[in-house]
């Protein structure tokens, strides 16, 4: 059991983490770490996963709600991808059990450099909502992009948001604000779905857990609020910002395996 000092810690880094996640995604990238950094060693992974999925849920719960009460997204659209990323997460938890998942490190990070280019070399991407498919192919492939997401959330879960975010800008053709407000919906559903089966098997930490899932809701709502009241130029800028911050991590890991 941590400190109190690190509690309030873990509580400090849920809090920021809610918001950056609310807006682009990426809040594992600052509440793994932070556990990682003050439960015990040789504590098991999927306990400290499941802890993480709590604290993420809740900050993903509020930030959905308030981009769903803003009106910012229908949620008729959102309940296919929300399905697809609950049965998504499903099977990713189920292989948190069986595979180690420190192969998608190097894979991972391809990706997000990709992305992060792709993002630069474009600087009107995002910018204006133009969807670039009819109704019908638009949600197909926001099912499969949802699906495909929400079971590498489950298994392993860096950057989650952030790829949602890039695909429905750059498949899809949604601005930033929309784009954020979708993935994080999706986000959500793969989030519960993976922490009721994390909890399911007892893996997580009551005490830790649910401290900092109040300051990560806290932090949720907030960054969801701002993100409404910026605008898709505000995203587009911080999306940048942590994808570029996720890329140096990962690629930290990366080198020191």
């Amino acid at each position: 059991m941590p400190s109190l000092s690190a509690i309030l810690l873990l509580m400090l880094a849920a809090l920021l983490a809610g918001f950056i996640d609310a807006v682009v995604g990426g809040g594992g990238l600052i509440t793994v770490p932070a556990l990682m950094i003050a439960l015990p060693t040789g504590t098991p992974l999927p306990t400290l996963l499941g802890t993480n999925k709590v604290v993420a849920c809740t900050g993903t719960t509020m930030a959905a709600g308030k981009f769903l009460w803003s009106g910012t997204l229908s949620w008729r659209e959102m309940v296919r991808p929300v399905a697809a990323s609950a049965l998504g997460a499903s099977g990713g938890v189920w292989l948190t059990y069986r595979i180690h998942g420190d192969f998608l490190r190097p894979v991972m990070l391809v990706l997000l450099v990709a992305m992060l280019a792709f993002t630069l070399l474009k600087p009107d991407l995002g910018h204006v909502h133009a969807p670039r498919f009819g109704l019908g192919h638009q949600r197909g492939l926001t099912t499969l992009i949802a699906m495909v997401l929400g079971c590498y959330d489950g298994f392993f879960g860096p950057g989650t948001g952030s790829l949602l975010i890039f695909l429905f800008v750059a498949v899809l053709g949604f601005d930033f604000l929309r784009a954020s407000a979708l993935a994080k919906s999706v986000n959500w559903a793969s989030n519960l779905t993976a922490m009721g089966l994390f909890l399911w098997q007892g893996s997580w930490i009551p005490s830790v857990a649910l401290s900092m899932a109040a300051a990560n809701g806290a932090g949720g709502y907030l960054g969801a609020r701002v993100a409404l009241s910026k605008g898709s130029h505000w995203v587009r800028g911080v999306f940048i910002g942590v994808v570029g911050a996720l890329i140096l991590r990962l690629g930290w890991q990366v080198l020191h395996v």
